[in-house]
């Protein structure tokens, strides 16, 4: 028996991957209609349509589009085919923002730390260069060997965080939910009990190396979130931010060092094992829920205690 009413759709915003691809997965599963807007070149599709396929097995209306998100004609693409395949009786029930289109550059040159010249010369001794010798303790750090903690910071090259930089990661993965938001309402799109979700990260209050301009989109995401929440709510929109912990995901890996984060999560966790995509897709079809409906303006973390442990 399906849990949501026939007209529901849910539209996920960054869903060939990661958690927006589990989310599409759980809810279709669960009986809603998806909608899956990515942005991927033509050598990902081959692995990326059979994700689909597996979708559109559900027996649920399904159907994505491969454009930019973030740019208003690729907005208006995505409104008109939402137009054309909902009908007249098809509303958007979830919106899921799940963008990860970021710069992950230092605003800082790095400071060379103090175990650096010893470092050096123990990969020198092993016979290895140091991009090698780095690389072998990242592989150890996958496998939970606490080494990384020997390690100085991560080598981002010649690299600093500027203006642009800052500014596009903010709208990209930070105000564009707004955006969403303001223009699928003006489509008179949402449902008449709709839900909005975006996900945070942990850096929205710890500072990493490299990872300022996301931090800061992430702040603003929340930040934008609750605005949506008290000003939407009389419009029946609900609005809502997950804090998934350190999670395996295609955007994660693009992180210098990632494989050192996720040792360290894995020490963290009460667990003892990393949050997955699934985590996360359980929540969003969680707050999806009739039962969900009083709660608005939250952070929910997905984590398994990973944030107080």
């Amino acid at each position: 028996m399906t849990r949501f009413a026939q007209e529901y759709w849910a539209l996920i915003l960054g869903g060939s991957s990661g958690f927006g691809l589990a989310s599409a997965r759980k809810l279709s599963a669960e009986g809603m209609n998806v909608c899956v807007v990515h942005r991927d070149r033509r050598g990902a599709m081959e692995r990326i349509n059979r994700e689909f396929d597996e979708i559109r097995a559900n027996g649920r209306g399904f159907f994505s589009l491969n454009l930019d998100a973030l740019t208003p004609e690729g907005m208006t693409s995505v409104l008109e085919g939402l137009e054309s395949r909902l009908g007249s009786d098809g509303k958007v029930r979830v919106l899921l923002h799940s963008i990860a289109f970021g710069n992950l550059k230092p605003v800082a040159a790095a400071k060379p730390p103090a175990s650096a010249p010893a470092l050096d010369r123990l990969a020198d001794a092993l016979g290895v260069s140091k991009a090698d010798f780095d690389r072998a303790v990242d592989r150890l750090a996958e496998a939970g060997e606490p080494l990384f903690q020997a390690l100085g910071p991560v080598d981002y090259g010649e690299a600093i965080l500027d203006d642009d930089d800052m500014a596009r990661t903010i709208y990209s993965m930070g105000t564009s939910l707004l955006t969403w938001v303001q223009r699928i309402h003006g489509a008179g799109l949402f449902a008449a009990d709709a839900r909005v979700i975006g996900l945070t990260s942990e850096g929205n209050e710890v500072a990493w190396r490299g990872y300022a301009a996301v931090a800061a989109a992430k702040s603003a995401l929340e930040s934008v979130s609750r605005a949506i929440a008290v000003e939407f709510a009389p419009h029946g929109i609900r609005s809502n931010i997950l804090q998934a912990g350190v999670t395996d995901t295609p955007a994660l890996r693009v992180i210098p060092g990632s494989a050192r984060m996720k040792a360290g999560a894995r020490l963290r966790n009460p667990f003892g094992r990393l949050t997955t995509p699934e985590d996360v897709a359980n929540v969003v079809f969680l707050l999806s829920l009739d039962e969900a409906r009083w709660v608005n303006g939250a952070l929910i973390r997905v984590d398994g205690g990973e944030h107080v442990a």
